[in-house]
């Protein structure tokens, strides 16, 4: 396991001084790629000085990599520029699309999982990873409903992605159960199916029920604690692919550093105990 990335946190301007401070072994930030995108002033700043004691990590919310149209190239260099200037130990993006005709949308929209959405999609990968020159992980989004024309099935998709492209993946357990509960699938059963060998890292988040529909449909709402059957799936799946480095998100409701870090310690906790080495017979 690396020792230097065990469980991070998404990185808010308001815990930039306790973040600069803490000393929590294998501590690492995430943030997102779009809120740094300039060319220099005091936001850059403070994140080169995160970066010069804790790895940092890029999350990209708005590259559209599924959308049905090309990338847009400015944004792209402006990515590029900034995964030079703070080399971040990770880059991830999602399997969505938010963009169209010119317009963005702030949302990550589904699509179907057919063949010509899987040439776009490796299109569109081969080109974000020559221009920043390095491996993305793509993350495996959340669903509200189903839709209509997938011909791949959504892991056999994502292992053609890295087959095509040396992408490696992004495994966000609360998009596995907020999914599987709208959806009506196992999720234990995705789990255990999904390539562990392409994991580069693992998201953990709080989710909240729809205020009309309640507890019938999930809402990735990044908004709460972690729920307990999230933290059930993240021991079953360390368990069986080993450690890997995690983050946990929480962009609403944000509570104090410490409150997140005592989260931190819980996923690094169960990161440890599946590193330990397991005892022979003797």
């Amino acid at each position: 396991m690396n020792s230097h990335m065990l469980c991070g946190l998404g990185l808010k301007p308001e815990h930039f001084d306790a973040a600069l401070a803490c000393t929590s072994q294998g501590m690492w930030f995430e943030v997102h790629a779009e809120n740094y995108l300039v060319a220099g002033g005091p936001r850059l700043r403070l994140l080169e000085a995160i970066r010069a004691v804790h790895p940092l990590s890029l999350h990209g919310v708005s590259m559209s990599l599924a959308g049905d149209a090309p990338l847009d190239v400015a944004h792209l260099k402006r990515l590029s520029a900034l995964v030079r200037r703070v080399e971040p130990a990770l880059v991830s993006e999602h399997l969505a699309w938010s963009a169209w005709n010119g317009i963005n949308v702030p949302d990550l929209l589904p699509f179907p999982r057919s063949n010509e959405a899987l040439r776009r999609i490796v299109l569109n990968i081969d080109q974000t990873q020559s221009a920043l020159g390095r491996t993305v992980a793509i993350e495996n989004p959340s669903h509200y409903l189903r839709i209509d024309g997938h011909e791949w099935d959504e892991i056999e998709f994502l292992q053609e992605l890295v087959r095509r492209t040396g992408c490696s993946l992004l495994l966000d357990v609360n998009n596995v159960f907020v999914s599987s509960r709208n959806l009506g699938f196992d999720a234990f059963a995705y789990l255990d199916r999904f390539p562990a060998a392409s994991i580069q890292e693992i998201h953990l988040a709080g989710h909240t029920e729809d205020p009309a529909l309640g507890h019938a449909l999930l809402i990735d709402s990044h908004d709460a604690p972690i729920a307990p059957d999230v933290w059930e799936l993240y021991r079953h799946l360390v368990e069986r692919i080993g450690p890997r480095p995690t983050l946990i998100e929480r962009d609403g409701n944000v509570p104090t550093f410490n409150a997140l870090l005592g989260e931190c310690e819980m996923a690094t906790a169960e990161l440890r105990r599946v590193a330990e080495p397991i005892e022979q017979p003797t």
